[in-house]
């Protein structure tokens, strides 16, 4: 199970990077960055996906307890489903209505990276953030433990 956790870490955190440089691009290359407030979401929402990804990246279990280190992980990855599902969202309703003043018209290869790259990582963090909070909080039969916690035994 441990194994599965680190690949859905590194998953999910490389989605959300994918996600980073696709927002990041429409925000330089496609000029979003003129488009009031759209512009400033596509800017933080590259930021965050960055900033939450690197944090999936840390070697947290290293450098914290044990638990504290689950607990971060586990609410990154909240956060990570909750970017991913929220940026989702403002894409479908940005396709058939104004959101803030914008609307989407017609799929291109970044929208099309964006939902693929959104939905991956909201397959690859859910189960993290489930699995890695049970484990935290020191569920009976929980399916991830330290080997500190296996040597108390």
């Amino acid at each position: 199970m441990q194994r599965t956790l680190i690949c859905l870490r590194v998953i999910g955190a490389l989605a959300l990077f994918a996600v980073a440089a696709d927002h990041l691009y429409e925000y330089w290359v496609d000029s979003y960055s003129a488009i009031p407030t759209i512009g400033t979401l596509f800017l933080l929402n590259g930021a965050g996906a960055i900033g939450l990804g690197l944090v999936l990246l840390a070697p947290l279990g290293a450098l914290l307890p044990d638990q504290l280190a689950r607990r971060i992980v586990s609410l990154t990855a909240a956060g990570g489903v909750v970017l991913a599902a929220t940026t989702l969202a403002g894409l479908f309703v940005s396709e058939s209505e104004p959101l803030f003043g914008f609307m989407e018209y017609g799929y291109r290869l970044v929208v099309y990276v964006a939902v693929v790259s959104e939905v991956v990582a909201i397959f690859a963090l859910a189960p993290l953030a489930w699995f890695t909070w049970r484990a935290g909080a020191g569920a009976s039969g929980s399916p991830i433990r330290s080997p500190q916690a296996e040597q108390a035994r």
